[in-house]
């Protein structure tokens, strides 16, 4: 095959042909092409091969080929065309009928006027097709009868021969649809009429969207059939040629198979590791790894290690083996405690110290002692001494007693129980009271208790070569959080499998020829991986956690600082009169002390001081309020005044 142009290539393209396989040669002007796809640059070099797997048409050029204007017509527009037989136009109708008479014609034809022609019965708008049925005798003039069709009517016209106008004859032929035009080839080079058009002669240029595969891209590659480059088919030569087409592991896991799935890296995604267990340094470009398909259970629980300066952090998948035993949990506010209380779960706590409550503000808001025993039951709310509602956690404050006894005792003392409000903005320390020494799964403690959760691995999972959560003595289990997995393995390692979630981890891969098959046993598959900080609070940050509303803030004391305001403001007009008063309240007489005591305490004085070098023992005189004592109360008075 000759290269041709590939709007050439596509217009004369049969879609049921497909695929196709072209390659791009050398244009006269150039050497190859390069175009943007979604602000990707692409480049067409000259023997690139490209692989059309589908066409679509995209849009309509309409052109006058008079002037060269262009107008855009969409895929679906409802217009229709009718094709012109020739370039001659007839200056009467009597020249349109010889002309078919000596050309041997049968009638009926199509023709249309390019000037309006008004009728008795209907006028006939400019370039509209009229159907020539015969040529007949009417009301005593040599007329042609004419059909009009509309879309709600057929009207028959009877046309005096001698009509003047500007006539062409169109092919013979209902009017044709645009995807009637576009599909048939022998209307290629005619020039076209359409009523609703401004123009009346035009020619219609299809464009269309290759969908295409390119060797070693990833993604479906769109070409616009208009682009400036030749290209020649090379399909029947081709048949052996494979393209290599990328993959992302997020790809694979929407195409959902077939597994398992042998492919080998291409590229890695540049940054630090979010995953620091062993498997992470094998993903390098050039690995093989054999892919078995989604992960089961989807969730998985975020962990963090207790009693250590340094905590690490873990993801367990629900898969995980092990068994767990509760540790009592730790609360430092009131709204922790509400959030891990459940309906028909009992919750009790211990108060970890002292805390004053303000009974006044918040009815029932008693202070608590370091040992309190409280159970809690639930939410609800309390007017403020100030006004408003107030949001509370109520709780039965409970005896000394434990064990079986309280437990037994409790249901007839309930009633009788000390009920107490906490709002939800207190900050005591509370830690859980429990006696549970039951070892559970790790899904069954999901499901029975809320998180977060303190626990200690009691019993390792079995599966693993090496579990490392027994040895801490401590996890807290934070959330849990559910992401789809893909099960991976690598082709030098078949004995050892993890699993990757593509939303963290989107490998650039390609599919292998060799395809293996089933392992006869259970995947060996790494249930716990350990995090890193940076990742693991970024995890924590995901809009799951973030539907938690914040903890409540305490009210501001606005009305205590207005009472102050108001006593101080009090105070300053009840001594603001003391200047008007005409004889000041006498203040207290000092009384004279006698010699001895003052010779002793200043010999006391000495005793204490004499130790002290530099400091000199301060004489103590006594006042004599004799007649200058009223002078004396005047000044202190004056500079009391001056204070106001």
């Amino acid at each position: 095959m000759e290269p041709v142009s590939l709007q050439d290539f596509v217009c004369a393209l049969d879609p049921a042909s497909l695929p196709r396989v072209l390659r791009v040669c050398s244009g006269v002007y150039f050497q190859g092409s390069i175009y943007e796809i979604s602000g990707n640059e692409c480049c067409l070099s000259t023997g690139d091969l490209i692989k059309v797997t589908q066409i679509r048409l995209s849009k309509v050029v309409c052109e006058n080929p008079g002037t060269g204007q262009t107008i855009e017509l969409d895929p679906s527009f409802k217009g229709q065309f009718s094709p012109l037989t020739g370039p001659q136009s007839y200056g009467t109708l009597e020249e349109l009928v010889s002309t078919l008479i000596q050309s041997s014609k049968q009638l009926p034809i199509w023709f249309m006027s390019t000037h309006r022609i008004n009728t008795k019965a209907k006028a006939v708008p400019a370039e509209q097709p009229l159907m020539l049925e015969a040529v007949e005798m009417y009301l005593g003039t040599c007329s042609a009868r004419c059909v009009l069709g509309t879309e709600t009517e057929v009207v028959v016209l009877h046309l005096p021969l001698s009509t003047k106008g500007s006539f062409w004859e169109l092919e013979t032929g209902d009017p044709r649809t645009l995807q009637q035009v576009l599909q048939d080839p022998a209307l290629k080079s005619l020039l076209l009429t359409c009523p609703v058009l401004p123009w009346r002669f035009l020619t219609l240029t299809p464009q269309y969207e290759i969908q295409a595969i390119m060797h070693m891209r990833r993604t479906i590659v769109s070409i616009p059939s208009t682009l400036e480059v030749d290209v020649e088919d090379v399909t029947a030569t081709s048949e052996h040629i494979h393209f290599i087409q990328p993959l992302m592991l997020s790809e694979v896991l929407v195409r959902g198979g077939p597994f398992p799935l042998t492919t080998e890296i291409l590229e890695v995604p540049d940054g630090p590791p979010n995953f620091l267990s062993p498997w992470v340094g094998s993903l390098r470009k050039g690995q093989r790894l054999c892919i078995y398909g989604l992960a089961s259970p989807l969730w998985r629980v975020l962990a963090s290690t207790k009693g250590r300066k340094v905590p690490r952090y873990f993801m367990i998948s629900g898969a995980y083996q092990g068994k767990l035993r509760r540790r009592p949990r730790e609360f430092s506010t009131v709204y922790d405690l509400l959030g891990a209380f459940q309906p028909g779960q009992p919750l009790r706590v211990v108060a970890m110290k002292d805390c004053e409550g303000d009974e006044l503000e918040i009815p029932g808001f008693t202070s608590l002692a370091m040992g309190d025993r409280l159970e809690v039951l639930g939410p609800g709310q309390v007017h403020g001494a100030h006004g408003g509602d107030i949001d509370v956690l109520m709780c039965h404050r409970l005896n000394d007693q434990a064990g079986e006894e309280e437990e037994e005792e409790y249901e007839e003392e309930a009633e009788d129980a000390e009920q107490i409000v906490l709002p939800l903005y207190f900050s005591g320390g509370f830690v859980e009271e429990m006696s549970d020494s039951r070892r559970y799964s790790l899904a069954d403690l999901t499901a029975q208790f809320s998180l977060p959760c303190e626990v200690k691995v009691v019993t390792k999972d079995t599966s693993l070569p090496a579990d490392s959560l027994p040895s801490f003595p401590g996890l807290r289990l934070e959330e849990k959080i559910t992401e789809p997995f893909l099960v991976v393995g690598l082709d030098s390692e078949p004995g050892m499998c993890f699993e990757v979630a593509p939303r963290w981890l989107d490998l650039t891969v390609v599919e292998a020829d060799k395809q293996p098959g089933w392992p006869a046993g259970p995947l060996p598959v790494a249930t716990v991986e350990e995090l890193t900080d940076t990742f693991y609070y970024h995890l924590r940050k995901l809009p799951a956690s973030d539907s938690q509303s914040p903890p409540p803030r305490p009210p501001k004391r606005q009305d205590h600082s207005k009472q102050k305001k108001q006593s101080s403001q009090e105070r300053s007009l009840k001594s603001f009169p003391v200047p008007e008063l005409q004889q000041p309240p006498l203040m207290p007489r000092l009384k004279k002390i006698p010699p001895e005591v003052t010779k002793d305490k200043s010999n006391t004085y000495s005793k204490i001081s004499a130790s002290k070098k530099g400091l000199q023992p301060t004489k103590f005189n006594t006042l004599d309020l004799n007649d200058d004592d009223e002078h004396d109360y005047e000044e202190v008075m004056e500079s009391f005044r001056k204070t106001l």
